[in-house]
């Protein structure tokens, strides 16, 4: 596995590119316009298709590693995104019927998405999956997958909260019906033994919303000591509910974004779980462009992991400087 994941490394020479098309995960604007790549190859077109909310800067990082994935190798990229699952699923149809030459698609709502994503492996075109759905991907006719075992992250967190002292955890799902948010929750559970685990749900495309919801908890539970958003705009914004209800809950997250990692470095925000979207969307990218190439497959039949690792005041300045270039 991690002999995949350092194969797919080597070749990578990155560059920065504008994006063909978008809903969630936004292009970037740069210099660079037009045509050829890193390869002399010729010009295959795929799609990725997510569960991305608009302006949710995760996925703008996932958008950021394909976009240089399909640039180096000569493609063109038809992102699109929506997170609701019946739209992500007409999405992936959408992408069969125009003839692509590969998708690669994430799957938080397995049962919706699956189907159609087989409905590509059937018609000879190379699928991968992406970020969710890793455990049934092989279900789908998937060959690869990259991403984290989100409960193994999950428990990953819980044991980091209860080292830390946590006695009692606030998870914040913002998507609810996602799978991979549940089962970050449910694996923080298992970790924090020390720890009264609850959940909440919010919604994550109003941050507003999302503030005053954490405030109103915030101050009828003063024994909330953790809150543990898992997308790092939601951990931003309960900073900010805390501070205004006057808690002294701390606040950690999964993901990162240039924000996040100055609110780790002046201390109001942990540690984030990082399970580096950026790299998730490049090696999907590449995968597709080698199943082209030459038939390879990746991973041997196993996921691909790029996480879960802790970003936190002791490492992050390692990452800053990418995380300002929309590259972590």
């Amino acid at each position: 596995m991690q002999q995949a994941v350092v194969a797919l490394i080597l070749i990578a020479t990155l560059g920065l590119v504008t994006a063909c098309s978008a809903t969630g995960g936004r292009p970037r604007t740069s210099g660079s316009e037009g045509g050829g790549g890193g390869v002399d190859t010729p010009r295959y077109t795929v799609a990725m298709i997510s569960h991305g909310a608009p302006g949710d800067t995760f996925w703008d990082l996932v958008r950021a590693g394909a976009e240089d994935a399909a640039k180096k190798n000569n493609l063109e990229l038809r992102y699109s995104s929506s997170p609701q699952a019946p739209e992500q699923a007409n999405l992936v149809q959408n992408a069969i019927d125009s003839k692509v030459d590969g998708i690669a698609v994430t799957m938080p709502t397995v049962e919706a998405i699956g189907p159609e994503a087989k409905k590509a492996a059937e018609a000879d075109i190379p699928v991968v999956g992406l970020n969710a759905g890793m455990d049934r991907y092989k279900d789908y006719g998937l060959s690869a997958f990259f991403g984290q075992d989100e409960s193994i992250a999950g428990e990953r967190a819980g044991e980091r909260l209860d080292k830390d002292g946590a006695k009692h955890v606030l998870c914040v799902i913002h998507e609810q019906g996602n799978t991979s948010q549940e089962s970050r929750c449910g694996g923080i559970k298992d970790g924090a033994k020390g720890a009264k685990v609850e959940t909440i749900y919010v919604n994550g495309m109003d941050l507003t919303s999302v503030q005053s919801t954490l405030q109103a908890k915030l101050s009828q539970d003063k024994s909330i000591d953790y809150i543990m958003g898992l997308v790092a705009p939601v951990a931003l914004v309960g900073v900010k509910a805390a501070q205004a209800a006057g808690s002294d809950a701390k606040v950690a997250t999964f993901d990162t974004n240039a924000e996040l990692v100055e609110a780790i470095r002046n201390g109001d925000v942990q540690f984030a779980v990082d399970q580096q979207p950026y790299l998730q969307g490049y090696m999907a990218i590449d995968a597709l462009w080698l199943a082209k190439r030459n038939g390879s497959t990746v991973g041997g039949g196993q996921a691909v992991l790029t996480g879960p690792s802790f970003v936190d005041k002791s490492n992050v300045d390692t990452i800053a400087d990418a995380a300002k270039e929309g590259l972590r």
